[in-house]
């Protein structure tokens, strides 16, 4: 095997290598928990031939979701492909002096001129989105050849990664701290950051933050209509966009507002169940995505949630979601609300539209917020485009970081 884990010299931070591996005990017990989790009774709302998928997701796939989960997927052959990768720890501080230890995949290149790139993931997302993109890399690349050193972090409180601080009001920006001290502390200054839904908001706040962090590339930008909007050209396909963000605003925005409002309740609540757990993932999965993912894929996700504890740990960055117009979070910026998208951002930044991401924003628009300088529109994807549309989003942020570094070639 191709050996991508010898660490770059200029490394800082002291690291472990970690192999994914969950107790025996603990998945035995999460079976039994399975088996013994009840299904509702059918009703209207969650009737296939009723509703379809109106309402949520339906009896009957999750009976055969349940039935498939107990009896034909298999969480061990998922390691197996999570420790094909290297895997390290690293214990970084964030800006309050808070520890946190870090899991991260990576592939590290032995060419001395390998562009720094990391991948940051979303909820209800992880680490995992990103693994089709690592075995493209590996089978494209040797570590002779590999032209970037790639970091993909779980962020504090997913998966590996340690919860953030019992006694700290956390919030992304501590994180976003954290994670360019993981980039820094691993000799990999100069880096460029990749990110959808919460890995665009650390992506955001790396760029801003951080002189470490030359640039990014993001598919997901919400944000209101800038004051010249009417003046800004819109394609057919971004106006769908729109329409879904609209929806999105409308039909799908619940689920944010108890994460934010209720964070300990629905923590405990989606703790208690496996199958409840599911079906509250499960749906974003199936409603967020262009085409259905497979069942094995999904189950796959959740069961690292489930088997690390990860839903009350990392659903912090949902708090304060409200109608208060000065809530941290960008996720409440609606279409119409006049709220903007933050301070504008200096530095290179790419941008790729997929029609069926939550708030597919117009490359016009996002273009007022940020130094666009590479932007590229799609007619099929949705709110996973690393896991949707791997290749296409790996060639996006190739063509961007090219574009990015003839930006500071110039200067």
């Amino acid at each position: 095997m191709a050996n991508f884990s010898q660490t770059p010299a200029g490394a800082k931070v002291h690291l472990t290598p970690f192999t994914a591996h969950v107790d025996e005990q603990k998945l035995q017990d999460f079976k039994q928990l399975l088996q013994l989790s009840p299904i509702g009774p059918r009703t209207f709302e969650n009737s296939h031939t009723s509703a379809g998928r109106k309402f949520g997701v339906t009896h009957e796939w999750l009976v055969e979701a349940k039935e498939y989960w107990l009896h034909k997927f298999d969480w061990r052959k998922h390691e197996d492909h999570i420790n094909s990768f290297p895997n390290f720890k690293a214990t970084v501080q964030d800006d309050l002096g808070n520890d946190l230890d870090i899991h991260f995949l990576a592939l590290f290149s032995q060419k001395k001129d390998a562009v720094p790139v990391a991948f940051f993931h979303g909820w209800p997302g992880s680490f995992l989105e990103f693994l089709q993109i690592l075995d493209i890399l590996k089978t494209r690349y040797t570590p002779d050849t590999l032209p970037y050193h790639v970091v993909v972090p779980s962020l504090p409180g997913y998966a590996f990664s340690s919860g953030p601080p019992l006694d700290v009001d956390f919030s992304v920006n501590n994180a976003v701290h954290a994670l360019n001290n993981l980039m820094i502390g691993l000799g990999l200054e100069n880096y460029y950051a990749q990110g959808g839904d919460l890995g665009s908001y650390v992506a955001q706040g790396l760029a801003r933050s951080s002189q470490a962090c030359k640039g990014i590339h993001i598919n997901f930008s919400p944000m209101a209509p800038p004051p010249n909007a009417h003046e800004l050209p819109v394609e057919d396909i971004e106006k769908q966009g729109l329409e879904r963000a609209k929806w999105f605003q409308e039909v799908g925005f619940a689920y944010a507002l108890e994460h934010g409002t209720r964070t300990a309740t629905i923590g405990f609540a989606l703790s208690a169940s496996p199958l409840a757990l599911l079906s509250w993932i499960g749906e974003k999965f199936l409603e967020w995505t262009d085409d259905d993912p497979s069942l094995d894929s999904i189950l796959e996700s959740v069961t690292l949630y489930w088997l690390t504890d990860t839903f009350p740990r990392c659903i912090y960055p949902y708090r304060g979601i409200s109608n208060d117009p000065d809530a941290e979070s960008p996720r409440i910026a609606k279409i119409g609300s006049g709220r903007s998208a933050g301070p504008y951002i200096e530095k290179p930044t790419g941008y790729s539209f997929f029609p069926k991401e939550l708030m597919g924003i117009p490359k016009s628009w996002v273009g007022t917020t940020c130094n666009l300088v590479h932007a590229a529109t799609h007619t099929s994807g949705g709110h996973f485009a690393a896991f949707e549309k791997p290749d296409v989003l790996l060639k996006n942020f190739e063509e961007y970081i090219e574009t990015a570094r003839r930006f500071y070639d110039k200067q």
